[in-house]
């Protein structure tokens, strides 16, 4: 148990060892310390935490647990901006749903946590609030769109960030910054009350999830909240399917020998384990990347009124909105010039007619039953969270397939997790095939220079009751055999 962890932070209140005050003391101290460097609580609330402290129930389950909540949740008294200008002095009236059910559990909020513009790419920088940096080199970012929340939790700000989850929002960050993350299915914690950027689609829904400094510690937060329940129970070995490679980008050295390092670490713990071949993952990054898109964008396109989105996202939305008609012309010309990946996007997004979105949902319900039979067989998968490690800032746009192999589990409403593993070495930092595609040559700098940034491991659930409580035994058991430091 790690000093200011939240099960440490509860048994402490729970024994009358410390006080809220004192852990929310702590909290507000470490912020100071780190906050020009992270830039990622964008709205600090901590003189209105301190009297929440003096009201918080010390025996309640999360008493006195200090936590930041991405901006896309109201809190009452700040505002949900998206990071747009316009939107700014529009404060909330009332807590949404997962932040009331926190508050009473007894977390005390220390404010709310910097995301993307409209939380449109994995990275998190906007014009209101300004750029987030990794917690440990400010070269880079980390991630999105739960960016915030994990700098915040991996800089020891806070031992509890809440975030949600549309296509890898809350994994991609835990595993860019070293900290792990649980996000449950739709019907365990449903939106959370989120802001819906995309209120017109409702094929595939956002989920609240939580970034914590422990598994220990987001099987904590979930019990508290109901979802799963900490009960002690015979030793049952599960079966693992385990896929090296699962997205649109071929993974990093790192992050294969983490997922080698991650299944060795189940064999050694008693589960069954077997690594396959499976493209499923990567059909359902670009039928998720279709859905997505299928609007042109206008629903995004309206969130910003007379604003200007930033470059990054000006021109994901641009491409986003191209006819149907040129899209083939188009993604010709780039599969001709070597950009393979842009043109296989081009194909696969863009507006969609009735027709063509039935056939997206056709799609859907194949890569569903597809998931069905592999349930027979295993009980979970592990496999890269990410491509890449911690993306560089500026790159998002260029390199928004590398989260792809979170996609699935959004697509098929399953659910999943991150632990830590690794972290890059010297020799990691090369290798990578890139050609003449310019997707693939930014995922080459992308590794340059990336020795010693974490490395996590996805987990996801297809078995148990509920799956969330497979997930978050398995990622205990690679945490508690993972060489990885803080």
């Amino acid at each position: 148990m790690r000093r200011g962890s939240i099960v440490e932070i509860v048994n402490a209140i729970h024994s009358k060892t410390t006080s809220p005050q004192q852990v929310l003391s702590e909290s507000h101290q470490r912020f100071r310390e780190t906050h020009e460097w992270l830039n990622a609580l964008a709205q600090p609330h901590y003189q209105d935490a301190e009297e929440v402290c003096v009201k918080v129930d010390r025996e309640s389950p999360l008493a006195g647990v200090p936590a930041s909540i991405k901006e896309c949740f109201a809190v009452e008294g700040l505002q949900t901006t998206l990071g747009i200008s316009s939107k700014c002095g529009q404060v909330d009236v009332e807590d949404a749903a997962i932040v009331q059910r926190l508050k009473a559990c007894g977390v005390v909020i220390v404010g709310k946590s910097n995301i993307p513009q409209a939380m449109y790419l994995h990275e998190t920088t906007n014009p209101v609030w300004g750029q987030t940096n990794h917690p440990e080199t400010k070269t880079r970012g980390p991630g999105g769109s739960s960016g915030g929340d994990a700098a915040l939790v991996a800089a020891g700000v806070v031992p509890l960030g809440v975030g949600n989850d549309l296509a890898g929002s809350v994994r991609q960050p835990a595993h860019a910054c070293g900290v792990p993350s649980l996000l449950p299915s739709s019907g365990i914690l449903g939106t959370g009350g989120a802001f819906n950027t995309i209120p017109n689609f409702d094929v595939v829904s956002s989920r609240a999830g939580f970034l914590a400094s422990s598994v220990g510690d987001l099987s904590l937060v979930a019990d508290s909240l109901g979802l799963v329940h900490n009960r002690e129970e015979p030793f049952r070995s599960q079966r693992i399917a385990v896929w090296e490679d699962a997205g649109i980008i071929e993974p990093s050295l790192a992050i294969k020998r983490a997922v080698r390092e991650a299944s060795q670490a189940l064999i050694q713990a008693g589960h069954h384990v077997e690594c396959i071949r499976d493209d499923v993952a990567q059909q359902a990054a670009w039928v998720m990347f279709g859905f997505l898109s299928a609007d042109g964008g206008r629903d995004i396109q309206q969130i910003f009124g007379n604003d200007k989105p930033i470059p990054g996202i000006a021109t994901l939305l641009r491409i986003g909105s191209l006819p149907r008609w040129i899209r083939p012309f188009l993604a010709a010309f780039m599969w001709i010039i070597g950009n393979r990946i842009d043109a296989a996007a081009l194909i696969a997004t863009g507006p969609r007619s009735k027709k063509g979105f039935k056939k997206l949902i056709a799609r859907r319900e194949e890569i569903v039953a597809h998931m069905r039979n592999t349930a027979k067989k295993f009980d979970a998968i592990i496999c890269p969270v990410s491509s890449l490690p911690a993306l560089k800032h500026g790159t998002a746009a260029r390199l928004v397939a590398a989260a792809s192999p979170c996609l699935l589990a959004n697509l098929v409403d399953l659910p999943a997790g991150v632990v830590p593993v690794t972290r890059v070495t010297e020799g990691e930092q090369a290798g990578r095939h890139s050609g003449f595609d310019r997707v693939l040559r930014t995922a080459v700098q992308t590794d340059v220079g990336s020795m010693g940034l974490p490395i996590g491991v996805q987990v996801i659930g297809l078995n148990g009751d509920p799956a969330e409580r497979t997930v978050l035994d398995l990622m205990e058991a690679i945490e508690s055999r993972a060489n990885f430091s803080r």
